[in-house]
């Protein structure tokens, strides 16, 4: 791997028995359910294998001024590193089964039990590999594409003429200053926004988002899907927050597509329920 973490011999033994060019007997994996399966297909793919990518993390230490607001830069870098290693080892296992991308890309973290300044990052997705060999379905460089679309959002992005590059993300991890007792008291009973709340939570999600926009623009994506922004404290100290905002970074398929010849999307009534 690009970092210096080799693929574990296990992983190694998994790729062999998957399904591919030089080897019809293998099988494939994926964490499709049946529509997405049929509509990859659909689309001219053939699902590959589960690709996985892991990373333990220790977090540094970073201390903020009890009444002020800031970036942690400590634990936004790490959470960030550390999730690109993940990525970039899933990634990995995708160009060893010759996989052309991933589709269906969930990214989770979890603390572990044992240090609580210790993360696990894990990144999983299914390899899938164009039908017909064809060419221009890479992501930058070269390199598989990712994306955390379902099968069914894959499809129809294809259908309307776009392709996958990668998933951007951006996080900011943000430490929002404490309110003063005076302020506290002169508050109570009433209804008035608290103004050095908003603005810390307004000023750390539009870091996350700039970010994952510089990654787009990076990528040389017309633009983004499916943006998500998650919040969560991972068990921090009290007032520390992570804003990750995280999407799929699209281009055109060729020329721009004629917006008037998009299929129309098809109504679908669940019956589950």
């Amino acid at each position: 791997m690009s970092d210096g973490t080799a693929i574990p011999q296990p992983a190694l033994e998994r790729l062999k028995g998957l399904r591919r060019e030089g080897h019809t007997g293998g099988i494939f994996t994926s964490d499709f359910s049946v529509n997405e399966f049929l509509l990859v297909r659909k689309a001219g793919f053939e699902p590959v294998g589960l690709c996985v990518g892991s990373c333990i993390y220790h977090l540094g230490v970073q201390y903020a001024k009890w009444g002020q607001s800031q970036e942690m830069t400590v634990l936004s870098q790490a959470m960030y590193h550390a999730r690109e290693l993940a990525m970039s080892r899933m990634r990995e296992e995708a160009v060893g089964m010759g996989a052309d991308g991933i589709v269906g890309v969930q990214l989770t973290v979890k603390r572990m039990e044992w240090d609580s300044d210790i993360l696990e990052f894990i990144a999983i997705g299914t390899g899938v590999v164009h039908a017909q060999g064809h060419p221009g379905f890479k992501g930058p460089g070269g390199k598989p594409f990712t994306s955390d679309l379902s099968g069914q959002d894959f499809w129809t992005l294809l259908q309307a003429g776009y392709r996958p590059l990668e998933m951007v993300m951006g996080s900011c991890v943000y430490h929002v200053a404490h309110q003063g007792l005076l302020k506290s008291l002169g508050n109570a009973g009433r209804n008035v926004e608290l103004t050095n709340f908003s603005q810390a939570l307004y000023d750390a999600r539009e870091i996350a988002m700039e970010r994952m926009q510089h990654e787009a623009t990076a990528a040389k994506a017309e633009g983004v899907v499916g943006v998500d922004l998650h919040e969560g404290s991972h068990n921090w100290q009290p007032h520390i927050i992570e804003f990750f905002a995280v999407g799929t970074a699209v281009t055109p398929i060729g020329s721009e597509p004629d917006a008037s010849r998009i299929p129309d999307p098809q109504l679908v009534l669940s019956v589950n329920n």
